[in-house]
């Protein structure tokens, strides 16, 4: 078994707790379902956020919402870029998987510019 990183953004509406969880919530499980990841294969996740949203963490929404109790998770903020995409909430998740094993990344509402 190795480990790989699966890849993901998606920007948030507003700078609110509800727009933060939403968020979070709609980007883990896309890449969830079609990475077919089952949370026991996760060894950790890091989550980033551009300076402009700062109301709530995202790993609260992964650990109390997905049931990620048992996951590792951090949060920071992204390195503030000139002209970059704003309210753009960002993960690297880590998965323990076969050696075979391709990641699907995945970008949502807006990020998909992030990966043109």
């Amino acid at each position: 078994m190795i480990t790989k990183g699966i890849r993901g953004a998606i920007t948030v509406e507003e700078n609110t707790s509800e727009a933060i969880g939403a968020a979070t919530i709609k980007l883990l499980t896309e890449i969830m379902n079609r990475n077919k990841i089952e949370i026991d294969s996760i060894s950790h996740a890091i989550f980033t956020l551009t300076k402009d949203l700062n109301a709530d963490f995202p790993a609260k929404y992964a650990r109390i919402n997905l049931k990620w109790k048992d996951v590792p998770m951090m949060c920071f903020n992204e390195l503030d870029v000139p002209n970059s995409l704003e309210k753009c909430l960002r993960v690297l998740l880590v998965i323990n998987c076969g050696e075979g094993f391709m990641p699907e990344f995945v970008y949502l509402d807006g990020a998909e510019k992030l990966r043109k």
